[in-house]
């Protein structure tokens, strides 16, 4: 899909090279924003951004790279073609450039990385390996109201794909390497999804969901019935969870080994909880020593693209990189 650079490989075949060895996912990219003095209190979150403060979200990037990350993820989560038209006032072609931007950023970060390296093995061996993922973010993202936690939005499956089409066109059509349709939580969008995916062959996508429990995604579907639907989709090249306390991470990795042989995926929180009261992250947050077992945890449990979400940080990915650093399946 790359239009960047013709030799970067497909994260399919990254994932079933002999031996298999871990990909890192970079980590949240509003929380990073933040602790650089962006403003992402609007309803567009990050994606505010990628108009009035992309050298931020380059940055972001870069950092994510130099942290250890192979793949970045754009800062399209909350870019929708309709959510920027909504809120910016923006017609369809504009708005489907600023989902473009999103890509052209991260692979612009990842050029940079790899001119600044000075090992031309290492620069050799990276360049192999770092892909730009597009995020597609769920429909409840675009409402705004919390529903990508609980997956109780209806829609048809006809206007799911119609919401999604023109986000993902545009980011093929910027050159990501793979598609990231991630926080998802209910089964009628991964079906809306899956068919979607048909319109644009050669593209791969990983998905992962938010969860109920460890067996369950927000709507309550079993991740049985989530990899029965996934089991014929060759463009699905991963399946995981993301954005959930680390425990359930770790349950439902151990449950979607016994139900799945396509490679996992998680990138849960920091540890710390959203009190949605307060609006406020309570409680500790994984770091050092405890995030490395962790890390080793869901490595051990078949996770082969590991990262983070909410709260986590370059520093973060750092630690998940170097505890996975040598590992091999």
């Amino acid at each position: 899909m790359s239009s960047s650079d013709s030799e970067t490989p497909t994260l399919s075949a990254l994932l079933t090279s002999k031996p298999s060895t871990p990909l890192i996912l970079d980590g949240a990219l509003a929380t990073y924003l933040e602790l650089l003095g962006a403003d992402i209190s609007t309803a567009l979150w990050s994606a505010t951004l990628l108009l009035s403060q992309p050298s931020l979200i380059h940055k972001t990037h870069l950092d994510y790279y130099h942290a250890g990350a192979d793949i970045a993820i754009t800062a399209s989560y909350q870019a929708s073609v309709q959510g920027l038209q909504k809120h910016l006032n923006l017609p369809e072609h504009e708005a489907k450039n600023v989902v473009k931007k999103s890509v052209e950023l991260a692979i612009q970060a990842r050029s940079d990385y790899l001119g600044s390296l000075t090992d031309e093995v290492e620069k050799e061996r990276k360049s192999k390996r770092l892909l730009v993922a597009g995020s597609v973010g769920p429909y409840g993202a675009f409402l705004a109201d919390g529903s990508e936690y609980r997956g109780d939005y209806v829609l048809s499956k006809s206007s799911m794909k119609d919401f999604h089409r023109g986000r993902i066109s545009a980011l093929i059509e910027a050159g990501c390497d793979v598609l990231a349709c991630e926080t998802l939580p209910s089964i009628g969008e991964l079906e809306a999804l899956v068919e979607l995916l048909e319109e644009f062959p050669g593209t791969e996508a990983w998905f992962s969901f938010t969860m109920k429990d460890a067996e369950h995604i927000s709507d309550g579907t079993s991740l049985d019935k989530v990899c029965e639907t996934l089991k014929e989709c060759k463009q699905a090249v991963a399946v995981g969870v993301n954005c959930v306390p680390e425990e359930t991470a770790l349950g439902a990795l151990k449950q979607l080994a016994k139900l799945t042989s396509k490679p996992l995926v998680v990138y849960p929180n920091s540890g710390e909880q959203w009190n949605a009261e307060s609006r406020s992250w309570q409680g500790e947050r994984n770091k050092g020593a405890q995030l490395a077992e962790r890390t080793k945890e869901w490595w051990n449990a078949g996770a082969r693209l590991i990262g983070g979400c909410c709260r986590t940080t370059p520093e973060d990915i750092n630690i998940i990189e170097q505890s996975l650093r040598g590992v091999q399946s």
